[in-house]
């Protein structure tokens, strides 16, 4: 008798959750993933006025304006951090000046696809 009421209180720990099970329940904290971070990609973008490249400096923000014949002039992209600013091209003449600058992918697919049907310009921040 002793041996099937031995095997009673093993079976009702066991269903119950003995200690160590209880340790293994402790209440969990939900998972929380960190903030997405934000992927900064080098964008070389031409920019109409070479003379306003010039007067960038790595580090400058900077926005970038588009200028579509026949619309309002539209912010591509604002506050982008200039990264870089190659020396001019020799024998390019009229067709503007290349900084680089640090943003976001997604802004720079903006600046590509902006920058193959319209004027870009850049404004100091």
């Amino acid at each position: 008798m002793a041996g099937r009421a031995g095997l009673a209180v093993v079976a009702a720990v066991l269903a119950v959750g003995g200690t160590e099970a209880r340790a293994s329940r402790a209440p969990r904290r939900p998972w929380r993933s960190p903030p997405a971070a934000v992927r900064l990609v080098s964008a070389p973008v031409r920019i109409a006025d070479a003379a306003t490249v010039r007067l960038l400096r790595p580090g400058d923000r900077v926005d970038v304006v588009a200028a579509e014949r026949g619309g309002p002039p539209r912010v591509v992209a604002a506050g982008a951090r200039v990264a870089e600013v190659p020396a001019p091209e020799p024998g390019v003449g009229d067709g503007g000046a290349l900084v680089v600058l640090s943003v976001p992918r997604d802004t720079a697919r903006a600046l590509v696809g902006a920058g193959t049907v319209s004027r870009l310009a850049v404004t100091l921040c």
